[in-house]
């Protein structure tokens, strides 16, 4: 008995829609609430622009009035004497200022911050971490006035043992040579100004340390890895851009902390060898200091001072984002 097998050919393909279906199809799966979200997103993007370049637009015109009249040179000038007729001021020494405590602050904040954030992330039992992150957090919510009366009242008095020890040892540098008098130097501001960016980069790096893959970590530790290459090798490689990202949020505040420096800060139109030496100033602190007693001319020449703070503060962003795109492949999208 024969047995015959029968087959059945594949269906034939449909054929693709026509474009005019898929446009239509395009349309009916776009919702309402999603067009409405669209536009709020670009309008909120375009907003952002268009706020930018006005502060740009006015900080620009504002500064040109007066930096035409200025009867010194306004990059190299050690003088701010804005309300003379004419008037004479610079910037070299608030730029000096400004830049010297703000690479203080990030070079004692950033390796404190990391070491702390994978701590919480890492190390610490979970109850322990969560007490240390409430207190960073915590740290974050302290108003800057406050932070300058108890660098005021309690760090600057403190700190004249740590300044004496500087000078018996690294005296010789010339850079930390001190001869007495008040602490209320660039390193004080650059240590206070640490402490408040503190939380701000422990923060968004215990976040990112948090992102990375648990299965390379899994990987690396099943290879025989200990607990410290599992970080170096797979942590900290994918929290990297993030803890750029969360150093350039801290240098922001720093460049642009006002009370807190006004505070501490014996302020001067000099340039110290020394960092333990008295005066210095910075952007913020002179706009504070002076913006009460200016007038409408000393005003315009504390607003091209504060051009000049947010051209850096550009710059330094742009940086950053630089940085970041070079290293794309620790990006959390790509991991």
């Amino acid at each position: 008995m024969d047995i015959s097998t029968k087959t059945t050919a594949p269906p034939a393909p449909a054929d693709p829609p026509t474009p005019a279906l898929q446009t239509r199809a395009s349309r009916g799966a776009t919702r309402p609430g999603d067009r409405i979200f669209l536009g709020l997103s670009r309008g909120s993007g375009i907003l952002l622009l268009v706020i930018m370049a006005a502060i740009a637009a006015f900080l620009t015109y504002r500064a040109s009035l007066v930096l035409s009249k200025n009867d010194g040179n306004f990059l190299t000038t050690f003088e701010w004497n804005a309300n003379a007729t004419p008037p004479v001021f610079g910037i070299a020494v608030l730029a000096f200022g400004t830049i010297v405590s703000s690479v203080i602050a990030m070079a004692i904040a950033v390796p404190i911050a990391v070491g702390i954030a994978l701590f919480i992330t890492h190390y610490a039992p979970k109850k322990i971490g969560g007490v240390i992150a409430y207190i960073v957090d915590l740290l974050a919510a302290v108003p800057s006035i406050v932070y300058g009366l108890w660098g005021a009242l309690f760090l600057v008095p403190h700190l004249t043992g740590f300044y004496s020890w500087l000078n018996d040892y690294f005296g010789w540098t010339g850079i930390l040579e001190w001869q007495g008098g008040a602490p209320r130097t660039l390193l004080a501001v650059g240590i206070l100004l640490a402490i408040m960016i503190l939380p701000i980069i422990t923060n968004v790096s215990r976040e990112v340390f948090r992102q990375a893959p648990l299965m390379h970590q899994e990987a690396a530790l099943a290879l025989g890895a200990t607990r410290w290459e599992v970080i170096r090798m797979s942590v900290i490689p994918f929290g990297r851009s993030g803890v750029i990202s969360a150093s350039m949020l801290g240098l922001g505040r720093a460049l642009g902390e006002t009370m807190a420096v006004a505070t501490v800060l014996s302020p001067s139109f000099e340039l110290n060898a020394s960092l333990l030496d008295p005066g210095g100033g910075t952007f913020a602190q002179n706009i504070a200091a002076k913006f009460s007693e200016a007038t409408e001319q000393g005003r315009d020449a504390l607003i091209a001072s504060g051009l000049v703070l947010f051209i850096i503060t550009l710059v330094v962003n742009g940086a950053a984002r630089a940085i970041i795109a070079r290293r794309k492949e620790y990006s959390g999208a790509n991991a």
